[in-house]
């Protein structure tokens, strides 16, 4: 028979045991540079030796000028590497060097939006125009005059609701990059900014202009990619009471230890900011100004909160985001969402709309369906992914507790596959 000190210790032994696990499930590493002991959390190591050669391959044949890449797996980084140059006069790309992440920041909008929801602030399938009046009564195309951008306009007969701006089913475009020449001429025309800006522009003036412009179809009933999340970065902006930045800061990067994520930098950032580059006569180069100048998040007026793409970030950071997601809503002792948030998240919101026979699409992400599995390489039933204008890809997967980023920073036309490889091969790593 055990003694009762004996026994106490045990008990303790076994608790603190529990502790640990726990800790390490729910937490992620923040600092360490050195990988964990990969086997013990089940990848193979030397089958991730092979993403380091087939980046090198592919910096070697000008596919992409550099990159950083990780890979996370049961909330600890296995992987963590830094290839290649961070602009066009050979500097060392490193491992916290801060990218812009573009459409990455869609998902990190779409949680600020869930986050007041769950406060009661709002219904999904309220009217956006309850909150931002300029909305009320919107107009679709009827006829356009391509030769001087001129048009008509009949009614919708429908308001755009919360629901459909998180789902790209609102109706609205995207301008400059949009694939309808008639939404490209008419935002362009009445200087709608898509995306980026060094100018005096507030995310409220531009919300307003947009809702003065006519939508591609009825809301709800076709989906299209566009500024949805730029008017929901408005709208948290209104509901919260603070600035969109301010708010991202303390309700999501501050409590998540997302130390690097910003909209803008200071000079003691701007020299870790990766160009943009991109060929010319097969030569990479600095990317130009064109309708918007690269060098957006360290210069200029730095006041437009893009909540569709204005985000820059690093590749910890943004893992240190999706385990978040993985953990069901928290991390480190830090709650963001509740688990059943997560999960409202990730049903399929956009159904037949959403025309990606792999995937279906939540409210902030894309989501692996069973074909999706079919097809192979893509992971488990449930991963969730998306990228960024600049090409950089995530994905995570909640049954494999698996994370994976690769950042670059390029423009134009190239030959990178890097994306579907290093998805691919992440997943093959996979031992247990």
């Amino acid at each position: 028979m055990l003694s009762k000190p004996t026994l106490q210790a045990k008990i303790i032994g076994a608790f603190l045991l529990m502790v640990n696990i726990l800790s390490a499930q729910n937490s992620f590493d923040r600092t360490a540079d050195a990988h964990t002991s990969e086997e013990k959390i089940g990848i193979n190591g030397e089958r991730l030796d092979q993403i380091d050669r087939m980046i090198s391959e592919a910096i070697s044949e000008k596919e992409i000028p550099g990159a950083v890449v990780l890979i996370a797996k049961n909330g600890q980084i296995v992987y963590h590497k830094s290839f290649g140059t961070a602009d066009a006069n050979g500097k060392v790309l490193k491992k916290n060097d801060i990218f812009r992440i573009a459409s990455q920041t869609k998902a990190i909008t779409s949680t600020a939006v869930m986050m007041l929801w769950e406060e009661g602030k709002f219904r999904l399938d309220d009217p956006i125009s309850k909150y931002i009046p300029e909305f009320k009564d919107p107009k679709i195309i009827a006829e356009f005059k391509a030769e001087d951008t001129t048009y008509t306009t009949r009614p919708a007969g429908k308001e755009i609701t919360i629901r459909h701006l998180l789902t790209h089913t609102s109706g609205l475009g995207y301008g400059r990059i949009d694939s309808d020449e008639k939404i490209k001429k008419i935002y362009v025309k009445a200087g709608v900014v898509d995306l980026y800006t060094t100018k005096e522009i507030s995310i409220a003036e531009n919300v307003k202009k947009l809702a003065g412009l006519p939508l591609y179809a009825v809301p709800g009933e076709e989906w299209h990619y566009g500024e949805s999340l730029d008017v929901l970065g408005y709208f948290v902006e209104k509901i919260s009471g603070q600035p969109f930045d301010v708010f991202l800061k303390e309700r999501i990067f501050d409590p998540l230890g997302m130390d690097d994520t910003q909209f803008y930098m200071g000079d003691e950032k701007k020299d870790r900011l990766v160009s943009v580059q991109h060929q010319v006569d097969g030569e990479w180069q600095n990317f130009p100004v064109t309708f918007y100048d690269p060098d957006y998040p360290v210069k200029g007026a730095k006041a437009f909160f893009s909540g569709g793409a204005g985000l820059t970030s690093t590749a910890k950071d943004y893992a240190r985001f999706l385990q978040m997601y993985l953990n069901g809503g928290e991390l480190d002792g830090n709650r963001i969402l509740s688990k059943t948030t997560v999960a409202l998240i990730m049903e399929d919101q956009a159904k037949e709309l959403y025309k990606d026979q792999h995937k279906d699409y939540g409210l902030a992400f894309s989501v692996l369906n069973k074909e999706g599995v079919r097809a192979g390489g893509l992971g488990s039933e449930g991963t969730f992914d998306w990228g960024g204008y600049f090409n950089t890809q995530y994905f995570a997967d909640p049954k494999e507790n698996l994370i994976g980023i690769i950042m670059k920073q390029t423009q134009g036309t190239t030959q990178d596959e890097t994306a579907w490889k290093f998805r691919q091969m992440a997943m093959s790593g996979i031992t247990q």
